[in-house]
């Protein structure tokens, strides 16, 4: 089968390259992305390595990148990105970029200093002009016969002794200090200074009504203006030591008001000055920046591309001549001419004239798994690895997951109008898928939203179809074909009538429906929801069933390629035999059910007469002889239904100990005829990680230790149980795809029933409003709880039975990935890095 169905061979290959020619060929293999490099070097310390002293350069130099991209940001400048990949410059051409991008950091952090300088002047001429100003209040009232607050002020801060010493030596002066303080530590400052001065100090203060910037981080602060009067250089000193532990900022402030008039025209000329000073440094810093920015993505590309190239020649050995560099590497096995081809364009630019040589090596060592994806079937494929990888050469479930994922939850989310909401939502994510692929964003939500855009459309488009077949668009139904049966009763009964219900042998014309349900059902209150259950409850069976088997069936493409005889005829043959005898053969009673038995049939095959399917099931496991019928019916529903029955459940209970026991007892004569490594394709899915002859696909394969018989024993015994129990819980878990069926269409009924038609049966204008209202909340709840919330619990159920009841029955996943030298995986997870 193609590589669709299973991962890419591959093949390790030996790569020689001359040391003049290794840069360039290093980088058409990271734009090429098809190449896995292995360490060579695993015990040498990463500070050993040949190109430590590049990769370090490098680091430098995303350093200042950082810097740069930090301003840039912080001024707004939008960055330029023309989404193009520059190729990774030449090694002579690091020097002409590390000399670029030093002088650009000298220059911003030359401009951010003086800036910051300008900023600190302009602060303290800002703080001294407000001091000046609101000074000039203070002093302006005492000039202005406001004396006696002055003059008692003057004798509270006098004390007798002073007052008394003071009369015969003239009139006692104030001292006093001004300064600005920031607003919330007013208080404390002020309670401060009363206590430690003893209430002999005397504080004035107003508020600046502008923010102020502080210079520091660009923040804006709210500061005050205080003026503190005392008397003596004891408290002098004393009121300078708490504004200082205040962090308050003291100015002088002359005592006249001459001086005062003469200082602020001063600071208002060099303000002045100093704004015209400042604009010219941020227009020069600007520009540097918007300059910066045309070419700042691009800059980082080639760094991030040269520090991963010689991250990767750190990887690589020397040979003795100390003159080649000596690499392995794993590679898909159709891609091994496009690596030449690179290759060679590297030797080509470098000048070399001793070409590459790629030699491909035999060894026992498993392969990586690679499985290549376009931007459609890349979400799927993630859905199965988030799982395990798969093993190398396993069957990939991913091809098939495309339409049984979205069908699986169609049939839990059906309905016509919620499946259109998430197939719009999903198609305008990839109409879009350009634009909004460019907008990076860390949003962790959308990134996952926007990632399965694909999936939500599929889900939608399926979640439409199975809504036809319900006839089930937002709890209502369509009638595109009329119905295909006729009430013999009126329209109030019909609409009253909680518990009306439709009687076949009457009513039905005995024609199916065109396609999907009559919308009769609508209105049939009393069996509606019994003829949803059955119906619902019996086709999650069905398919249930038949997506097991399906999965068995993969297991059979498993053992023929691997070429595993035993576990196809010891494992894979009892497996689908048990399954068909006993599930498969409860489907067939459900659709033989179907055909025989109807409403309008007499007796044996009337609707008295069908027998359960569940009651038969267990009767034919337990060998229980059924019930007595009623009278006139038939006990089997077919002619040696009994004899089939007991046969099936001896041929599928026969077929565990051939599970348990063929496969062990089988490698365990084989090792003692043969006295050596079990024979090729006896060994166990365990043993070799689901890969028995894999070193004749792609050059690689497990060859592992023998394992020990016991192990072997109850590894087989553990896969038995799971799979014989399983087959019933699986079948049991199915029974969900019924229940949030059910639990979908009836969420809509209540939104409709006790929200939406409480609107619809308002009149007259007032009755517009309303419903222009109750439409509102209706469509918020639809789509925020029917949608989202019932979608994502779908999409979880729906990601459990794959993962469990189908995967488990052929796909192991315990291989490791493929994780190529890429520059575009290195670029976007750097950027995603960057933006954290």
């Amino acid at each position: 089968m193609g590589s669709l169905f299973r991962s890419e061979e591959m093949a390790l290959c030996q790569l020689f390259l001359q040391s003049e020619a290794a840069y360039a060929c290093v980088s058409e293999l990271g734009e090429l992305g098809l190449v896995q490099f292995r360490d060579l070097n695993p015990d040498v310390n990463a500070f050993q390595r040949k190109f430590v002293n590049e990769v370090r350069r490098c680091d430098e130099m995303e350093r200042k990148l950082r810097y740069l991209e930090k301003e840039i940001k912080k001024d707004g400048i939008p960055m330029l990105d023309t989404g193009e990949s520059p190729e990774a410059p030449q090694p002579r051409e690091m020097i002409d970029l590390e000399a670029t991008f030093e002088k650009l950091e000298n220059e911003l952090r030359e401009v951010n200093q003086n800036a910051e300088a300008l900023k600190r002047n302009f602060l303290e001429l800002t703080e001294l002009k407000h001091i000046l100003r609101k000074t000039q209040v203070f002093f302006d009232e005492q000039e202005g016969g406001v004396n006696q607050t002055t003059e008692s002020m003057t004798r509270a801060l006098i004390t007798d002794e002073a007052r008394t010493a003071g009369a015969s030596m003239g009139p006692v002066q104030l001292g006093f200090v001004a300064g600005v303080i920031l607003r919330e530590r007013l208080p404390a400052f002020e309670r401060m200074l009363w206590r430690a001065c003893r209430g002999n100090v005397f504080l004035r203060q107003a508020m600046i009504e502008t923010p102020l910037e502080d210079p520091t981080n660009g923040d804006q602060v709210h500061k005050s203006v205080f003026i503190i009067f005392f008397q003596g250089d004891q408290l002098k000193t004393r009121v300078k030591k708490i504004c200082e532990g205040f962090r308050a900022t003291l100015y002088p402030c002359p005592e006249a008001p001459a001086d005062r008039r003469e200082m602020a025209m001063g600071v208002m000329t060099r303000i002045e000055d100093l704004n015209t000073v400042l604009g010219q440094t941020q227009d020069h810093r600007h520009r540097v920046l918007v300059a910066a920015a045309k070419n700042l993505k691009n800059w980082f590309v080639k760094v991030r591309k040269i520090k991963a190239i010689y991250h990767t020649l750190n990887l690589f050995n020397l040979d003795v001549t100390q003159k080649c560099l000596i690499a392995e590497c794993w590679v898909p096995l159709l891609d091994i001419e496009t690596i030449q081809l690179a290759l060679r364009r590297g030797t080509e630019r470098s000048g070399s004239s001793v070409p590459p040589i790629l030699n491909r090596m035999q060894t026992f060592e498993n392969p990586p798994t690679y499985n290549r994806t376009n931007k459609f079937t890349k979400a799927f494929q993630a859905l199965i690895d988030a799982y395990g990888v798969a093993s190398y050469r396993e069957m990939n479930p991913a091809p098939y997951t495309i339409i049984t994922f979205p069908f699986l939850f169609a049939v839990m989310f059906g309905d016509l109008g919620h499946g259109a909401i998430m197939a719009l939502f999903g198609l305008w994510m990839i109409r879009k898928e350009k634009g909004l692929a460019a907008q990076k964003t860390d949003n962790e939500i959308w990134n996952i939203f926007f990632g399965g855009r694909y999936i939500i459309f599929l889900m939608g488009v399926f979640s439409m179809y199975t809504g036809l077949i319900y006839n089930d668009i937002f709890s209502k139904s369509l009638n595109i074909f009329g119905s295909h049966w006729h009430l013999s009763y009126n329209k109030s009964t019909v609409m009253d009538n909680k518990f009306l219900q439709l009687s076949p042998k009457g009513d039905y014309e005995g024609a199916p429906y065109p396609f999907g349900m009559d919308p009769i059902w609508q209105v049939a209150g009393a069996n509606k929801i019994i003829f949803h259950n059955a119906y619902k409850m019996k086709i999650s069976i069905i398919f249930g069933v038949v997506h097991m088997i399906f999965g068995v069936v993969m297991s059979w493409h498993n053992h023929t390629y691997f070429r595993n005889r035993i576990s196809l005829m010891y494992e894979f043959i009892p497996q689908l035999i048990f399954l068909l005898l006993l599930f498969f053969y409860m489907v067939l009673l459900m659709f033989i059910k179907w055909i025989k038995f109807a409403a309008t049939n007499d007796k044996p095959y009337s609707e008295a007469c069908a027998p359960s399917i569940l009651i038969t099931f267990i009767d034919m496991v337990l060998f229980n002889t059924p019930k007595p019928p009623p009278e006139k019916c038939e006990t089997y529903m077919f002619f040696g239904q009994h004899f089939i029955q007991v046969l099936f459940v001896l041929v599928a209970v026969g077929c565990i100990p051939v599970m348990l026991l063929a496969k062990p007892l089988l490698i365990m004569q084989a090792r003692k005829q043969a006295n050596v490594q079990p024979i090729a394709g006896a060994t166990s899915d365990a043993e070799t990680g689901g890969v028995s002859n894999g070193g004749s696909h792609g050059g690689g394969g497990g060859h592992e230790e023998e394992e020990e018989l016991s192990e072997i024993f109850i590894h087989q015994s553990i896969h038995t149980i799971e799979y014989v129990l399983g087959s019933v819980s699986h079948t049991a878990s199915y029974l969900r795809l019924w229940a949030l069926s059910l639990a979908h269409a009836q969420l809509a009924e209540v939104l409709w029933t006790m929200v939406l038609s409480i609107g619809l049966k308002q009149e007259g204008p007032v009755g517009g409003i309303v419903l222009t209202c109750v439409f509102a909340f209706w469509a918020i709840l639809t789509v925020g709880i029917l949608v989202l919330m019932e979608g994502l619990s779908a999409f979880l159920h729906t990601l459990r039975l794959h993962w469990v009841e189908f995967q488990s029955k052929f796909y192991k996943g315990q291989g490791y990935a493929f994780q190529p030298f890429s520059f575009d995986a290195i670029i976007e997870n750097g950027s995603a890095a960057v933006e954290e």
